[in-house]
């Protein structure tokens, strides 16, 4: 058999693979199974553990290893327990089998978005504290529901209740990407989200005849403003090597509504764009530039919101930033070569971020395909081992962070 027993495989695998196997899946995850693992295990290593309900049947574990100091702010290691959907047919293995292959390939859905970090961020913990280590700072490690799907019913609820304020949260890890080079990812930022529906009315009448100022003619100008802007992000991307794709905005149409018969020009029309605005960008003239795209199409165009981000926030990398110096400096102790940009999508982070947490995006995954999402997603176990070697190096140089002038 191609998946080793347990007898020969690293204990921090086997645990790794228990918890790929709990299917926090949606539409329907299995949060209790996931939250009685996590607080089975933080038990096990004696952490205090706090379980906050932030909306009924959404609970957010937090373990905490008290720090030397509490009048530091503490160290925060986000993660979330759910998984986004699978079919299975495409998968080669079960998704949620956590089969290993020979070569040590783990295929579970979770594997890189990201169960790994969180049992990563579990193992290291466990390896210094087993080993006596105490830092001046304490070390909170959240366990989320629902971020897959918007984070709705879990960090944004957190960041607003007095457990999270309690917590003095002064930095933050979370999850970032894959690396398919020798490199490592970091993501300071990322993208607001904008869930646009533009809709349009006009004259409605029977399919045979030309009707003039039709919703169809309207939405249609709305629209072709809208791609033509996408195309001119796409080919500022293309033309400009250095250029991350978190950097520029993004649309893609999503959804188109309308029509009632075949045969009837129908009175209203609505398309549906999921923008991912670049942080550099003013919002407020991105909003401006949306009023014109509507007057331009005509009368009847108008446009509303089903999400709308409006906190962009920065995470400092700059070198004489407390944070990022002792974040990157570990890094380079450890040789890690490290590539910054702007998370294309969104995370947790951003509502870390916009609670005034300097937070950065981090999965220790290089050489691996970015297989977030995707069939047959799958870690090899050396990087997740590495991955584990990693935070036993960052933690105690995040969690020794001397005083800041804030602090005293």
């Amino acid at each position: 058999m191609a998946s080793e027993g347990p007898e020969r495989e690293h204990p921090s695998v086997t645990l790794f693979r228990r918890y790929l196997r709990i299917p926090t899946v949606h539409p329907k995850p299995d949060y209790g199974a996931a939250v009685a693992f996590l607080e089975e295990r933080g038990l096990q290593m004696g952490l205090s553990c706090q379980k906050v309900e932030v909306a009924p049947g959404y609970v957010i574990v937090v373990l905490t290893w008290p720090g030397t100091n509490p009048r530091l702010s503490s160290i925060l290691l986000n993660s979330h327990m759910d998984v986004v959907p699978v079919f299975k047919e495409h998968w080669s293995h079960d998704p949620f089998e956590a089969f290993k292959d020979a070569e040590g390939y783990i295929y579970a859905r979770g594997t890189q978005d990201m169960k790994s970090v969180s049992i990563q961020y579990l193992e290291a913990v466990k390896r210094l504290k087993d080993a006596g280590h105490r830092f001046p700072r304490t070390i909170h490690m959240t366990f989320v529901p629902d971020e897959e799907i918007g984070g709705f019913q879990g960090m944004k609820l957190f960041i607003q209740r007095p457990e999270f304020q309690s917590l003095r949260v002064g930095f933050a890890l979370d999850e970032g990407l894959a690396n398919p080079t020798d490199a490592f990812t970091v993501f300071y930022s990322e993208r607001a989200i904008w869930w646009v529906r533009f809709t349009s009315t006009g004259r409605p009448g029977h399919g045979s005849r030309f009707i003039e100022d039709t919703a169809a003619e309207k939405l249609h100008k709305v629209m072709s403003s809208v791609l033509a802007f996408r195309e001119k992000e796409k080919q500022r991307l293309q033309s400009k090597p250095n250029l991350k794709e978190g950097a520029v905005t993004c649309v893609n149409l999503t959804k188109i509504e309308g029509g009632v018969a075949f045969n009837v020009v129908p009175a209203t029309m609505s398309a549906v764009f999921d923008f991912r605005i670049a942080p550099d960008v003013d919002l407020e003239a991105f909003e401006k530039q949306l009023q014109r795209w509507c007057q331009e199409a005509g009368e009847g165009v108008t446009f509303d919101f089903l999400q709308k981000w409006t906190e962009p926030r920065v995470t400092s990398t700059d070198d004489a930033d407390p944070w990022w110096a002792a974040f990157s400096g570990a890094c380079k102790d450890m040789n890690l070569t490290l590539e910054l940009e702007i998370f294309p999508a969104a995370t947790d982070s951003r509502y870390i971020r916009a609670a005034g947490v300097p937070a950065l995006g981090f999965s220790p995954m290089n050489r691996t395909p970015v297989l977030l999402h995707d069939h047959n997603e799958r870690l090899h176990e050396a990087v997740f081992l590495r991955g584990i070697d990693i935070y036993t190096r960052l933690l105690p140089t995040l969690a020794s962070v001397p005083t800041l002038p804030t602090e005293h």
